[in-house]
């Protein structure tokens, strides 16, 4: 029985002897390639002079990176110029220090300074499409200008026309101590927080552009806040931010846009950030088959609907 079934399955012709021999040896052949690949071939060693210079400066721009001299990855961030993201910040030796309003420096007095001619290009370039200069610190956000060019023309920043925004983050103010420049900003004035634009949001401390558009979206998404503590629900906004610009919040009886739930549809409840899909869906198949709600309290007795869900959703909702 053994002898039979061996027979029919494991005998092979020689032909077939002939092929599995030569897969094996072609599969061996394929493992064994790699480790004997360098003692075949043999790559050319190209000595190019230009090259390893390069490499050298590269290695000079590591290390200065590692010592920590070139502007944060927050102050890159938050730079006023686009397009400049490949740009590293130069440094000249022996330029002047004088006076000069950044709004209204020439390319020569630029260069007398010490800046090197591509950063003045793109401060000429941000100057020429409207930018301006309300501030100091604000030459903190030139992308290409070395921190310590920064810390060396701040003492002699003088801007002649501050512009017609609101102070914000005035009066900034610096002192020597070790050698280095630090800045202490004057707490912010409290604001509205369903009027206030985003300027006014970026007067916080920790909130940037991005922060103050994404609280200004958020808001309009909600139609209008009915509470402070809304604005730390912001994506993005960390609770420690939060929690340091809470004081300078306030609401001055908050007008809030109401959400009709007899006649609005789907499609209009889910928009609303508070009303996902399944509740929209909920509130809509309720409506059809026990006609309009006669009070907003009524939603709890849709399953979706959970306390916590129907309190934050009470000041945006109406029956008429």
């Amino acid at each position: 029985m053994w002898k039979a079934f061996l027979r029919e399955y494991l005998y092979f012709t020689r032909k077939e002897r002939t092929g599995i021999f030569l897969l094996l040896f072609l599969i061996l052949t394929c493992i064994l390639f790699p480790f004997f690949f360098h003692l075949i071939i043999h790559p050319k060693t190209i000595h190019d002079p230009g090259f390893e210079k390069e490499m050298e400066s590269l290695q000079v721009i590591g290390d200065d990176s590692a010592d920590g001299r070139y502007a944060n990855k927050r102050v890159a961030k938050e730079k006023y110029f686009a397009g400049e993201s490949s740009a590293r910040p130069h440094r000249f030796s022996g330029g002047e220090n004088f006076n000069f309003d950044p709004n209204t420096t020439s390319v020569e007095d630029w260069e007398r300074l010490g800046i090197h001619p591509k950063t003045v290009q793109t401060i000429q370039k941000y100057i020429s499409k409207g930018g301006h200069f309300y501030h100091p610190v604000d030459i903190r956000k030139i992308w290409g200008l070395h921190e310590d060019d920064i810390k060396r023309l701040l003492p002699y920043v003088r801007i002649n026309n501050p512009g017609s925004i609101p102070d914000r983050n005035e009066p900034w103010k610096h002192e020597t101590f070790h050698h280095e420049i630090h800045f202490r900003e004057q707490t912010a004035v409290p604001f509205d927080i369903n009027s206030a634009d985003t300027t006014l949001f970026i007067s916080l401390p920790g909130i940037g552009s991005k922060l103050a558009q994404r609280i200004i979206s958020f808001r309009d998404k909600l139609g209008g806040f009915a509470s402070i503590d809304q604005v730390g629900e912001t994506f993005g906004l960390p609770d420690s931010t939060f929690q340091k610009i809470k004081p300078k919040l306030l609401l001055h009886d908050p007008v809030v846009k109401k959400l009709n739930i007899n006649s609005a549809g789907i499609d209009e409840m889910k928009l609303h950030p508070y009303i996902r899909y399944n509740i929209a869906n909920a509130i809509f198949q309720y409506r059809t088959q026990h006609g309009n709600f006669n009070s907003v309290e009524e939603l709890l007795k849709i399953m979706p609907v959970t306390p916590e869900v129907y309190s934050k959703l009470l000041p945006y909702l109406t029956i008429r």
